[in-house]
């Protein structure tokens, strides 16, 4: 709607976990937008349902060599030679101002409708918040309704891959140092010499290197709290919950569903807990089944 304010054409995106990238192409379809999603191609191999959705959709999904920094970057210079005309659009809280600030705005409708839910059921607001945290636009949707009572908890699940130690993890605010990366200071997955250490995780969609500025700010003030979580005990949260509950969460999800078996025991009796289930695992099928063996 802002692009067809600003009469521009084509809107650019760009997408890791591909859930963004269908609901940009989706919007583009009902507004008769013409629609570019970047995709990085090791996305593409991990995603092809969402890659074949976007193109039914009608938009041109164009794969970039790596995966989701790369096709932000890509996106991004697609963009600046394309101002007049076109309209970046990002589902992720990082990039240039104002796109960190316009994503956490229009994702705190979830933070807003916890609150009033909250209400109606316990009659009072939440004790603690749990959120995964790749980019930060799921995690900021939540916490920020929050910020100012601080006798609420939030805290942000990173994904801790296959071990901080192995250097193959997207724990940026755990283990990153402040850089700038495609137009944002923020917390940064970076070497001595600033060179991009790529990012991993079980979960596509927290595979990248920076995090919201607003979360590394959160995190510098100690208003946040941030924990790992492995890809192995994602994929056990991720059953769990299959199991008890017949939903299926995606594997980024899964990062905030696995961190209450550290948190639950450490809590008072009756004090309430929300856990953001920001996405759902049909998109993770095939990730799932080349991860579980044949006698599960």
């Amino acid at each position: 709607m802002l692009a067809k304010r600003m009469d521009c054409k084509n809107i650019i995106a760009a997408t890791g976990a591909g859930q963004h990238g269908v609901a940009t192409a989706a919007a583009c379809a009902k507004l008769s937008l013409e629609c570019t999603v970047f995709m990085g191609s090791l996305d593409t191999e991990r995603q092809p349902s969402n890659l074949l959705l976007m193109k039914h959709l009608g938009a041109k999904v164009k794969s970039v060599k790596g995966s989701f920094k790369d096709a932000v970057s890509e996106g991004i210079r697609h963009w600046v030679n394309n101002l007049e005309t076109s309209y970046f659009l990002s589902g992720a809280a990082i990039g240039p101002h104002p796109c960190p600030t316009m994503v956490r705005e229009f994702q705190s409708v979830i933070g807003k409708e916890t609150r009033k839910q909250a209400m109606e059921k316990w009659g009072g607001k939440p004790d603690v918040l749990v959120a995964c945290v790749g980019t930060g636009s799921n995690a900021m949707g939540l916490f920020h309704e929050f910020i100012e009572d601080e006798d609420v908890r939030v805290i942000g699940v990173e994904a801790g891959g296959v071990g901080l130690d192995s250097g193959k993890h997207s724990a940026t605010l755990a283990r990153g140092q402040v850089g700038v990366y495609h137009g944002a200071m923020t917390y940064l997955l970076q070497d001595e010499e600033g060179q991009i250490i790529e990012p991993h995780s079980i979960g596509v969609g927290l595979e990248y290197p920076g995090v919201s500025p607003e979360l590394s700010f959160l995190k510098e003030i100690g208003r946040a709290e941030f924990s790992i979580v492995t890809d192995e005990q994602a994929l056990e949260a991720y059953k769990r919950l299959c199991r008890l509950e017949g939903i299926f969460p995606a594997l980024e999800a899964s990062h905030a569903l696995a961190f209450l078996d550290r948190l639950c025991p450490t809590l008072e009796d009756g004090e309430k807990v929300v856990v953001n289930l920001s996405g759902h695992g049909d998109k993770d099928v095939a990730t799932i089944f080349n991860h579980t063996t044949k006698n599960e």
